[in-house]
């Protein structure tokens, strides 16, 4: 499978003198859409992408054998004097897509016309792509050349980038296929970003030899993780305790709170270091996963299925652990398909709640403290009077329900049946324990 990761390289020294070059760029961009929108008729009776593209510029482009065009684009504005062809054709083909998907739209409205109507297409917030030879070329590891328009005609302009995205591109990424870059503002400040390619192989490894890294992720840790093979052999335990970043992030969020107390609603600064928090604590729990599979030779990682409920109801608090779980789990499955590992996500209902041991329904351990009955919310009591580990009890139970799973895909319907009539429990995902998988196994060896 084809990969594709995004550094980014800042430009130094300059802010101004770029800004030109886009607004040139948006503006062909619209020429463009405006012509595609007139020869709409025609154009959507070209199929391949690059015919469309061509056809394109035959309207608007004039050469010596083509000297008059319909449109003439070299001319309808000083800015496109000289315009680079490779930057020409991006613009047609950026034009091109944003009017196929408006006419998709408003051919959809026109079936069913109950809401207003889409929107002519514009150019809109973006930026253009410094083609490799024509647009941009590397003169050494920490300078480019790029061509801009500066002092009224398009030019190469020698740029400066920092030294410590080079360095730290050239460490990580030195078996990547390095693509054109794209260049892009963020705030004030100008980068270069780079598209690195990369072929990876995932593990083909039957599913009774796998082994597995099951991964819960819970408020007391903030992450629990179990290595389990097919038969429910449980390798290893890693556990991971943000300590200092929860301080920060509870200090962050009274911080908030009391702001709100006295009448303030935005707050752009408070919240941004709130989801600074939750970016660190989500890129150090990724790498903390990848780190254990790595370590044990796992060949899938098993996550949890996140969907919101009832936000509304939720406090401001679980929305950003939602927030905070789904982005850690974004960035290890980027991690992990470059290690060659296999993402899969399970329902993760009931997980924490149902005893890994089939015992029942366990509870939070009770225990009294001054006089006044409390909760421990990181420990569990079973019905069997057994006390274990609250999340490592839901990462038995999600390593289980993935085995279940995939072993009963692998049987035939007849044989399904038969198992599902002998281990009733298998048949409903949501409530299966470890003990279940056992049983199977049981099951599948008589």
């Amino acid at each position: 499978m084809r990969m594709y990761v995004t550094y980014s390289k800042k430009i130094k020294h300059y802010n101004h003198i770029l800004k030109a070059t886009v607004e040139a760029y948006r503006n062909a961009v619209d020429f463009f859409i405006n012509v595609c929108l007139e020869e709409w008729e025609a154009l959507s009776m070209i199929d391949p992408s690059f015919e469309r593209q061509a056809f394109v510029e035959k309207l608007t482009h004039g050469t010596s054998k083509r000297p008059c065009v319909k449109y003439d684009f070299d001319h309808a504005d000083k800015k496109f004097y000289k315009f680079p062809s490779y930057l020409r054709r991006g613009a047609i083909s950026e034009a091109i897509g944003k009017v196929s998907s408006y006419q998709r739209s408003l051919e959809k409205w026109k079936n069913n016309p109950k809401r207003k109507a889409p929107g002519l297409p514009r150019a809109g917030y973006i930026y253009p792509c410094m083609y490799r030879d024509n647009m941009y070329y590397k003169r050494s590891l920490y300078t480019a050349k790029i061509k801009v328009f500066i002092r009224n005609t398009w030019d190469w302009l020698t740029v400066e980038l920092r030294k410590s995205d080079a360095d730290y591109i050239r460490r990580y990424c030195a078996s990547y296929k390095e693509c054109a870059p794209t260049l892009q503002k963020r705030g004030k400040k100008w980068y270069l970003d780079f598209a690195y390619e990369k072929t990876a192989s995932l593990s083909e490894i039957d599913t009774l030899e796998q082994t597995i890294v099951a991964v819960g992720f819970g408020r007391n840790n903030t992450c629990t993780c179990a290595v389990m093979q097919s038969d429910g052999t449980i390798l290893g335990r890693k556990f991971l305790k943000l300590l200092k970043e929860q301080d920060s992030l509870m200090h962050s969020m009274n911080r908030i709170k009391k702001a709100q107390q006295h009448g303030a609603r935005k707050m752009p600064r408070l919240w941004g270091k709130v989801n600074g928090i939750c970016r660190d604590m989500a890129v150090k729990t990724a790498r903390f996963i990848i780190e254990t599979a790595v370590q044990y030779h796992a060949d899938v990682i098993v996550l949890e299925h996140l969907k919101q409920k009832n936000t509304k109801k939720d406090s401001e608090y679980e929305k950003l652990c939602l927030w905070k779980k789904k982005k850690a789990q974004e960035i290890v499955i980027g991690k992990a398909h470059r290690n060659g590992m296999h993402i899969r996500r399970v329902c993760g209902w009931n997980a924490s709640r149902l005893a890994y041991d089939g015992s029942g329904k366990a509870r939070c351990m009770r225990y009294f403290a001054d006089g006044i009955k409390k909760y421990h919310d990181s420990v569990c009591v079973f019905p069997n009077g057994k006390i274990y580990h609250c999340d490592l009890n839901a990462s038995y139970n999600i390593g289980a329900r993935y085995f279940i799973r995939e072993i009963l895909k692998s049987l035939s319907v007849k044989e399904r049946l038969d198992i599902e009539a002998e281990v009733p429990q298998c048949s409903r995902r949501s409530t299966c324990t470890w003990s279940d998988l056992i049983t199977l196994q049981a099951a599948l060896a008589a």
